[in-house]
């Protein structure tokens, strides 16, 4: 970790209360930022901002649901309040919904592209929109997924929402250059997490895992260098890019 490297910073984190986000949370504020922890539910944040508070870290709990753009303003708002403008921006919302193309509900495909693209949209904008006031440059992150370049069988609607936050990304990134806002995006393969392990260590996860050339699934802290240097100043040259991070996995060739 690289004890500093975002000291003076701060960073507004979506989907902050569990996986990923829990993760991107404590990882920026080890390296000196503060942070504002969003997600829907404040009692699942504050067990996010508990331990990073008791290791010296600051850290800012608001209640937010990225499908809702009334909720969006206010949100900053509150960080501006606590911490000012927020100059790193980790767009990690996402939700995931299985269903087999054709017969996938209309209200299933809202809520995954309305969660992992539009609300990445508005998050985006208003932070855009805020730091071009401010004058202060800055960072987005968006997550895509190794499902933006590969196609799985009943996951059609995530992987368009992936796909699509893949050239959001770059779109944003042509538009925003101009201001000192960088944009771009990780892309992680399969990672571990307390909450898919079971399922990636089953028999078909095995399976899935096969596919992987470096033959095994990946770890949270695989993300860690990717996400420092995309949050910080040392890749000012850098943007535009959506970085896979996965073992391999989206150049394989199936037998």
């Amino acid at each position: 970790m690289l004890e500093g490297l975002l000291a003076g910073k701060v960073a507004l984190i979506t989907g902050a209360s569990a996986g990923l986000g829990k993760h991107f949370a404590s990882v920026l504020s080890g390296a000196g930022a503060r942070v504002v922890l969003a997600a829907r539910r404040l009692e699942k944040l504050e067990e996010t901002a508990e331990p990073i508070r008791k290791g010296g870290g600051q850290a800012f709990c608001v209640s937010l649901d990225v499908m809702e753009s009334e909720q969006i303003p206010p949100a900053f708002d509150a960080a501006e309040e606590v911490f000012g403008t927020v100059n790193i921006l980790i767009n990690n919302s996402g939700i995931v919904i299985a269903g087999k193309y054709p017969e996938i509900p209309e209200n299933d495909w809202d809520a995954i592209v309305g969660t992992n693209l539009k609300g990445a949209w508005m998050m985006a904008q208003e932070a855009a929109r805020r730091m071009i006031v401010a004058e202060t440059g800055g960072s987005i992150v968006n997550l895509a997924s190794i499902l933006a370049f590969r196609a799985q069988k009943a996951l059609s609607t995530y992987s368009i929402s992936k796909a699509a936050v893949a050239q959001m990304t770059r779109t944003m990134a042509a538009e925003l250059a101009a201001h000192d806002i960088r944009v771009n995006a990780m892309a992680p393969g399969y990672i571990a997490t307390d909450m898919n392990s079971d399922f990636l260590y089953s028999s078909r996860g095995q399976k899935m895992m096969a596919e992987v050339p470096l033959g095994r699934y990946g770890a949270l802290e695989e993300l860690d260098e990717c996400l420092l240097m995309l949050s910080g100043d040392r890749s000012k040259y850098l943007t535009g890019a959506v970085i896979p991070i996965d073992g391999g996995h989206a150049l394989s060739i199936r037998d």
